[in-house]
């Protein structure tokens, strides 16, 4: 099960004797907001309300000890906020802490150090793109180290000479072998990274970083806040701050919080480097984060995190993750680490051409049956929308397909059921089964209906249970997805029938929240 949390923190909550941990976390959280509104709160009617109000909130929590730190600081946050009207009370401290990074990198000290070549460098490349390869890997090294070192951003004129620099690299300790493996896994293939940096100022050597990425040949998705997270970086920030705006002229600013995984992989297509909202104002929460994060998550070869903070949430946790994951930071004694964690094992990624060559497939099929005059029939069910019961969809799918290619012979109908491949997601499927419904090849597109479902147990010899009574493909969100392509091929296409539920009682459905652990949502009006 997944825990926004590091498995230390979990152990607090399950454990009494952790319980003055989880209450000393939580009084840091109370005196930042006592220091918001200190700074930035000076109407005192409006300062003791925000104040009744938090300290409501932090007594309810106080009382049941069961809320992870970060999720009682965004609460606060939200109240300060939302009776403050101050849309981003760290935006000064941050275009400071940018200004600041950005005065080092053009300063003579990084001049200095991006010069250096070790000869070691040359003397172990036998041609000019091991060579450059190893440049590049060196350079992503020293920048790497840079971004860590706070002292750049937050203390005026106290950055590190280029003697300083090479020492304390000299020092570093980290196996940067891991870094090479993930970024080259096969020579001259590229790979899709989602980077997930730390706190401003450091954000000026990310970029850095990122356009290494980019001159390498990857393809970088560069995640930010949706609001304000004390020096946290946020969607927002290059509006106000023209030396960041300066620093991304060039990414495209992906703006949806949902976006379709075609749409995403088009994006990634046409624009290299993407920046786009985690959808979230607190460290990162995985069941908090926008649609579109989830889905740039999925699609990333190698998820890059920065902080200590992503670094718990990353690391320090038993949790085995779908994507290979590099963190670095440094630790209590400022060591730079850089740390990996392996995807889970039988984990498969399937790539776009992976799933388009399945699509492929079942198109040619579809084609063959039109060249023996069959009509082609697609028939869109409940997978796996019910819990714990997709095993019998699967059943009574199969169970009335066959019955309908008994009944109706010279049809070539689909049953998506049958083209399933251990590996594939709910997303994969989708954007699979997208490229075939929109072949222009379906005479008949038939969805799930409650007399379908009584037939399927009927012919499996079974009555039918009460979780199925009632159901049909209107309680599926994927079904949702379908009949909204559907309506709009057979605007294209008039001559191809839709039979089923009528189509105005899906759209009580929304997306079907891929990365939120959920498998549908319906709009409450």
């Amino acid at each position: 099960v997944y825990m926004p949390c590091t498995d230390a923190m979990l152990l607090s909550f399950l454990d009494d004797a952790g319980e003055q941990v989880l209450l000393e976390k939580y009084r840091r959280r109370w005196d930042r907001l006592i220091a918001l509104l200190e700074e930035h709160c000076d109407d005192e009617y409006t300062r003791e309300k925000v104040l009744a109000l938090c300290r409501l909130k932090y007594e309810i929590v106080l009382a049941h000890p069961t809320l992870i730190p970060s999720r009682l600081s965004k609460r606060l946050n939200t109240l300060f906020l939302t009776q403050t009207g101050v849309q981003d009370p760290g935006r000064e401290r941050k275009r400071l802490f940018n200004s600041r990074a950005s005065a080092f990198i053009n300063g003579p000290a990084m001049r200095d150090i991006s010069r250096v070549c070790p000869a070691d460098v040359s003397d172990a490349c036998a041609t000019v793109a091991e060579y450059r390869d190893a440049l590049d890997r060196l350079e992503l090294k020293r920048l790497l180290f840079l971004s860590t070192w706070s002292d750049i951003w937050e203390h005026e004129g106290k950055g590190p000479g280029r003697e300083q620099i090479l020492r304390e690299m000299e020092r570093c300790q980290s196996d940067f072998d891991h870094l090479s493996k993930q970024l080259s896994p096969y020579e001259g293939e590229s790979s899709k990274i989602l980077y997930i940096p730390d706190v401003s100022g450091g954000l000026m050597f990310d970029l850095l970083i990122v356009r290494n990425l980019l001159r390498m040949g990857h393809r970088v998705i560069l995640a930010l806040k949706e609001g304000f997270y004390f020096d946290t970086p946020t969607y927002w920030d290059p509006d106000n701050d023209p030396v960041l705006r300066e620093a991304v002229s060039g990414a495209y600013f992906l703006e949806q919080n949902v976006i379709s995984k075609g749409d995403l992989l088009r994006r990634i297509r046409e624009h290299p480097f993407i920046i786009i909202s985690d959808g979230g104002r607190e460290r990162l929460n995985l069941y908090r984060a926008s649609v579109t994060f989830a889905r740039a998550w999925k699609e990333a070869d190698l998820i890059i995190a920065k902080g200590e903070f992503n670094h718990r949430r990353l690391i320090e946790t038993g949790y085995q993750f779908t994507r290979d994951i590099l963190c670095f930071h440094r630790d209590i004694d400022w060591n730079f680490k850089l740390s990996y964690k392996p995807r889970a094992e039988g984990v498969r990624k399937f790539s776009e051409a992976d799933i388009s060559d399945i699509a492929a497939g079942v198109i040619r099929d579809m084609r063959r049956a039109k060249a023996r005059g069959e009509n082609v029939m697609f028939y869109s069910a409940i997978i796996g929308s019910i819990p714990g019961q997709t095993k019998t969809a699967i059943a009574i799918v199969k169970a009335f397909v066959d019955h309908l290619r008994k009944t109706l012979p010279d049809t070539f109908i689909i049953n998506p059921g049958e083209h399933f491949e251990e590996g594939l997601d709910a997303d994969d499927l989708m954007f699979m089964w997208e490229q075939v419904q929109r072949s222009g090849l379906i005479d008949v597109w038939r969805f799930q209906s409650h007399f379908d479902i009584e037939e399927s147990f009927t012919l499996l010899g079974r009555t039918v249970p009460p979780v199925w009574v009632g159901k049909d493909a209107t309680f599926s969100t994927g079904c949702t997805q379908e009949m909204h392509i559907a309506l709009s091929v057979q605007a294209a296409n008039p001559e191809m029938q839709i039979i089923g539920p009528a189509s105005q009682k899906f759209f009580r459905r929304r997306e079907y929240g891929v990365g939120k652990f959920c498998d549908a949502t319906i709009d409450c009006v």
